[in-house]
């Protein structure tokens, strides 16, 4: 008797996979929202850069054609703002953390991801058939630096994410410097959400050979859809990442708006602003413990309510959060709320209130 075809699918990919939030337009056609305030995916809810947009209308009209494999404009663009050389490009924050991993992960080598934190980390591992060791962090959600370095000792590669989804907190560049002194391995910088910070972590690629740090124009530029991510790498890392590349996995539209949001720096600098004051007042007066930190979005322990409960009553509201019980480590009573629009975060706040 034939077997499957299923059965030549490997066991990690048939079930599980990462974590989506609840769509909109879902809670919209249940509960009978002309609007709904979507602050489950971290976004930036406002429309690109003009900039940007003009940018990536021109591209358009180029799009019969291959774009430039290796995004020079960009890059250089990214290098200028940014103060770093080598700079590499990916389709999303995602498929850079993809190409780190096949660039270096063997099946069996050892991998340590400080957690709670992004999901995404596991699975690229996955892929390349890695060992995972998760290092628990503090009480408070810290990264716990002695018991890290131990772990990350045996690791090929490491992983940690500052500002920590979905925590929000933020590792000291001191602490970065530590880990880096007494590993031999790659750490992995995730600094999807550094612009909300006032941490800056570049200085430490010209003293650490073994640092890559990634980074996003989804968040503060506003370009979440068209999937922009980059990372500053080592010198002698660069031809190896392009090496393990997907061909042309950054497309010219996604690079030309790169480029047009870089030259607005007004623009991100006002979305900081509304971010930073947004979440002062979130953390001043949610009527639930908030942890502190330096995202566009906060985590908020809702105990005695469950997660699935709090997200079901704010849906009933209007307002779309994230449950944060597929957080391996983080528990059932946690929500991750994104800082939206004006009147997003005022719903959510009366909302927050009736719970």
């Amino acid at each position: 008797m034939r077997s499957s075809p299923r059965s030549a699918v490997r066991d990690c990919y048939l079930g599980g996979g990462y974590v989506f939030a609840q769509k909109a337009r879902d809670i919209a056609a249940e509960y009978g929202f002309d609007e709904v305030a979507q602050l489950a995916s971290n976004e930036n809810p406002f429309p690109p850069s003009e900039k940007a947009l003009a940018m990536a209308s021109e591209a358009l009209l180029s799009v019969n054609r291959y774009p430039d494999s290796s995004h020079d404009t960009l890059t250089a663009m990214l290098e200028a703002v940014h103060g770093w050389s080598p700079t590499v490009t990916g389709s999303g924050m995602d498929g850079v953390i993809e190409t780190v991993v096949r660039t270096l992960v063997s099946p069996g080598d050892l991998v340590a991801i400080a957690s709670p934190t992004f999901s995404f980390y596991d699975l690229a591992v996955q892929a390349q058939g890695g060992s995972i060791r998760h290092v628990p962090r503090t009480s408070d959600y810290q990264v716990d630096t002695e018991t890290f370095i131990d772990t990350a000792r045996e690791a090929k590669l490491s992983f940690i994410c500052s500002p920590n989804n979905p925590t929000g907190t933020v590792t000291e560049p001191a602490d970065i410097a530590a880990i880096l002194d007494e590993i031999e391995g790659i750490l992995f910088l995730d600094n999807a959400y550094v612009e909300f910070s006032d941490r800056d972590y570049i200085q430490l690629l010209s003293e650490y050979e073994n640092l890559i740090i990634g980074r996003t124009m989804s968040k503060v530029h506003g370009l979440a859809g068209l999937r922009i991510g980059y990372a500053f790498v080592p010198d002698w890392y660069a031809p190896c990442y392009h090496a393990a590349a997907t061909p042309f996995a950054l497309n010219m539209v996604s690079a030309a708006a790169a480029v047009g949001a870089l030259s607005d720096p007004g623009y991100a600098g006002r979305f900081i602003a509304h971010v930073r004051r947004w979440r002062t007042i979130f953390e001043e007066t949610i009527p639930y413990p908030v942890v502190p930190g330096g995202a566009n979005f906060v985590l908020i322990d809702t105990d005695p309510i469950s997660s699935k409960e709090a997200v079901k009553h704010l849906a009933g509201k209007g307002v779309l959060v994230r449950s944060c019980d597929s957080f391996p480590g983080l528990g059932e009573t946690f929500i991750r709320v994104s800082i939206g629009e004006d009147w997003e975060c005022e719903r959510f706040l009366e909302a927050i209130r009736s719970l």
